[in-house]
Parts: structure tokens; sequence; C-alpha cells
């Protein structure tokens, strides 16, 4: 059993930065992938960042060139460095993990993980 609990969420405004944090806890070391994910309302959920078990990165193209994803494995955590936000960043933001290989390549377009946080608020304001 894996628990992720987010945080580091808030307001900020365009042009800012905010840096998200997920604190993993259990069986961590059976994850193939860990991610971020959001979800705004009215609008489709979005992979934003993954990484996986050998450091392999992949980013949203909307998002390319302004978050990095990053861990600390001897913390367990995840991190999500945000820069140059836009209004558009604005979402609910979850994270997420998954111990199928299938994962790997494929993380930011999955419908389901087999774990998931319980989300942390972005609003950035113009």
């Amino acid at each position: 059993q894996v628990q992720l609990v987010e945080s580091g969420g808030g307001s900020a405004q365009a042009g800012g930065s905010l840096r998200l944090s997920c604190a993993a806890f259990g069986y961590t070391y059976s994850m193939y992938c860990m991610g971020w994910f959001r979800q705004a309302p009215g609008k489709e959920r979005e992979g934003v960042a993954a990484i996986t078990i050998d450091g392999s990165t992949s980013y949203a193209d909307s998002v390319k060139g302004r978050f990095a994803i990053s861990q600390d494995n001897d913390k367990n955590t995840l991190y999500l460095q945000m820069n140059s936000l836009k209004p558009e960043d604005t979402a609910m933001y979850y994270c997420a993990a998954d111990s199928r290989p299938y994962c790997r390549g494929n993380f930011l377009y999955m419908s389901k993980y087999n774990y998931c946080g319980q989300g942390t608020q972005v609003t950035v304001s113009s």
C-alpha cells in the first residue's frame, strides 16, 4: 500500500513560481513511475509531468521549459517546480504513482493510476 500526500499549492501571480511536494509512504520501492496530473473545472484531466524508476522524465507540451519534476529518494518525496506560471495553470494538482511497467512512456496519458493523492490547489492570477 502506498499513500501520497501533496503540499505546496497556493496562489501566485502570473510569471511567479510555486513548488509542489508529494510525500510518499509505504511500499514506494515498487513504483515504476511517479508524477503529477491536474484537473481544472470544466476541463479534461491533463498529465503534467512524470518520472520513472530509472530517472527518465516526461512533460506535457503545455509545461515544457517551465516545470521540472524531481525526486528525493532519501526523503521519499516527489517535487514539481513550477516557474513562469500562467493563469491557465490554475487547477487542482494531484500526485500519482503506478507499479505497472506499462506506465513508462505512457504515464501522462493514463486514465487511472495505482495510487493518487488528495490534490493541492494552484491558482494563478493575471
